[in-house]
């Protein structure tokens, strides 16, 4: 059996917002590193770097220190053995100018300590001040590996001046994500392989059908609830008019009068994508007399919750990334609405194209799609079984290279 060696290491990311899209990631790495490292004979020692030390360590029952804290974040780092930049869209600079140089300064600070720094599955951009791409080249140049999560974001490093031989695309770390009882199978799978000696390939278990997965969480809603397909429906604010929203809720409101469903909102991004989703029940209205009905998901802190509730949806109507993503790796039908080219880089990858934009979306068009999703799951599902399953299997890459690269200096 192969000796095991500990290795600390410091992760830098949105983390302790209670953004379940970016919690998702989080829960995804660490389970990522945990099973790969325990292939590789590594056993990885987390300590996040989060807006809320307390909360993450109750959660992910791992160490966090308060990122903002510049002194505790140097000590976390000067005793780690390296820094995991990700994953997330860190490096953009459309919400405003502080994001880059905080999270490029968390690398650059790693580097100065002599700490190996690795880019974990990043969307990288828009970044449209120029000086940043000359400050995020120098960096990454430094960096011992460098994964991100579209072609898109790899084709921009290009052109800031990072060699396309340095950098790895992966889906994103969310596409691995599973259910609680699924981990469990899987770390008892992993561990009975290593008990018989198998090789790491052996320890992987297929995931449940879509089918059963969807079917056993659906049981779980009662009597007419349990008869209806739901639609889960992701929104945010982005328009200040709040034109996307209006046509969403339109076209919900079509779909909900032509044949009876349970129009189910998904609140990712708390309180803010509550507050959107009651705009748009609003807009809706009353469904008594039509069959349907209408809520909203309780909030929820954990990721693996909002997961178990689009596993059990008939189809997904997401303006967030991370809901679109849930929905993929569930084998949920999906509409995605974008309003950020984030959101087309990941629909293209399934082989797929939003249903509209935050400035054009048809409330017409979008009821009638969904009418063609809920009639055509099945071959929603055959269509993009292959893209999925491929996503899947890639998911794992960065982690795989982070173990393997501590594997090389424990020899």
């Amino acid at each position: 059996m192969v000796a095991s060696a500990t290795r600390k290491i410091v992760l830098s990311g949105y983390y302790g917002f209670r953004n379940s899209g970016d919690e998702a990631v989080l829960r995804s790495i660490l389970t990522a590193l945990d099973e790969e490292g325990a292939k590789a004979g590594i056993t990885f020692e987390p300590i996040v770097l989060s807006a809320d030390p307390e909360w993450t360590t109750k959660m992910y029952k791992v160490r966090a220190v308060p990122r903002m804290k510049l002194s505790e974040v140097r000590k976390a780092i000067q005793e780690s053995d390296g820094l995991i930049s990700g994953g997330g869209s860190l490096l953009q600079d459309a919400t405003g100018p502080a994001s880059v140089p905080y999270y490029l300064g968390i690398i650059k600070l790693a580097q100065w300590l002599g700490k190996p720094t690795f880019v974990y599955a990043q969307g990288v951009g828009p970044v449209n001040r120029k000086l940043f791409h000359r400050l995020i080249a120098s960096v990454f140049k430094k960096c011992r590996y460098i994964s991100v999560r579209d072609m898109e974001s790899a084709e921009l490093l290009h052109t800031m001046g990072v060699k396309q031989d340095r950098i790895e695309v992966v889906p994103d770390p969310v596409m691995g994500m599973r259910l609680p009882e699924e981990t469990e199978e899987a770390a008892s799978a992993g561990a009975a392989g290593a008990a018989t000696g198998a090789g790491a390939g052996d320890a992987d278990q297929p995931a449940p059908a879509p089918e059963a997965t969807a079917s056993a969480a659906q049981a779980q809603q009662s009597g007419e609830e349990a008869e209806l397909p739901v639609i889960g429906i992701s929104v945010r604010f982005w328009n200040k008019e709040r034109a996307e929203l209006t046509a969403l809720a339109d076209g919900l409101a079509q779909l909900a009068r032509q044949r009876s469903v349970h129009l189910r909102f998904l609140p990712f991004h708390l309180p803010s994508d509550e507050e959107a989703s009651r705009f748009c029940m609003g807009r809706i209205g009353d469904l008594a007399g039509t069959g349907s009905r209408i809520s909203m998901a309780p909030a929820t802190d954990n990721p693996q919750d909002m997961l178990r509730e689009v596993d059990g949806c008939s189809l997904l109507v997401g303006m967030r990334l991370h809901s679109l993503i849930y929905a993929a790796s569930r084998s949920v039908p999906l509409l995605g609405i974008s309003y950020d080219p984030k959101i087309d880089h990941f629909l293209a990858r399934l082989g797929s194209v939003p249903v509209g934009t935050s400035d054009q979306l048809s409330a017409e068009k979008l009821a009638a799609k969904a009418q063609h999703l809920l009639g055509s799951r099945g071959d929603w599902q055959k269509q993009h079984s292959g893209q999925i399953e491929r996503l899947k299997r890639e998911v794992v890459f960065p982690a795989q290279r982070i173990a393997d690269y501590f594997v090389k200096d424990k020899g």
